[in-house]
């Protein structure tokens, strides 16, 4: 099978999502004028290590906001945002804090999700994350296509969850392993390692 994207894949679901997949997903949270905001995103990763520096994309637009979604309006109002990193214990509060709700509605208190305050950044952490990354926004990219957006920051500080850190690493299997998105409706936990030496 073949198709180009601008006539059509003739199936019954746009297979796009799930060719690129695993996608570790960015629960970003962000406080603005209008109040505190929790939103997961699944166009998320990191892009260097020194300055650590993550990017998420954004898609599409709310009605209530100009032509984006809350996340990126309030990033765009105050140069932070903060990606947590969920895990299988708390896959239903993150398709909770996924709901389309008015601008201005705290996800936090909507989902019944803890929050606590980051330390270098004015901004909401979900407290119970398995880690949380505090971010300056370094810029915002306007994409190809209608309300399309890439948001890049760098790190300023680290959360980790302490059950979350074994024998000196970061491995949140305990908690249900790291939530990642398939396509469709389809998501995994991540609980199978394997290591790999790189060749010399």
């Amino acid at each position: 099978m073949f198709y180009r994207p601008e006539a059509g894949h003739g199936l019954p679901h746009n297979p796009f999502n799930a060719i690129i997949a695993p996608r570790p997903i960015g629960w970003v949270s962000t406080r603005g004028t209008a109040g505190d905001n929790l939103a997961p995103y699944s166009f998320f990763n990191a892009v260097a290590y020194v300055p650590p520096q993550v990017m998420f994309a954004s898609t599409g637009a709310k009605a209530d906001r100009q032509g984006t979604k809350d996340s990126v309006a309030q990033i765009i109002e105050t140069g932070v945002f903060c990606v947590n990193i969920a895990t299988g214990d708390m896959r239903d509060q993150v398709n909770a804090s996924s709901a389309p709700l008015p601008a201005g509605t705290n996800e936090f208190q909507a989902a019944g999700i803890e929050a606590a305050e980051c330390e270098t950044i004015d901004c909401p952490r979900v407290a119970s994350a398995a880690a949380a990354l505090e971010c300056r926004m370094t810029r915002i990219l306007p994409l190809a296509g209608k309300a399309n957006y890439a948001v890049f920051g760098v790190v300023t500080g680290v959360h980790l969850r302490d059950d979350c850190v074994v024998d000196g690493r970061f491995d949140p299997r305990a908690a249900g392993g790291w939530i990642a998105r398939l396509g469709y409706k389809d998501y995994a936990a991540v609980q199978d390692l394997f290591e790999m030496d790189r060749p010399a």
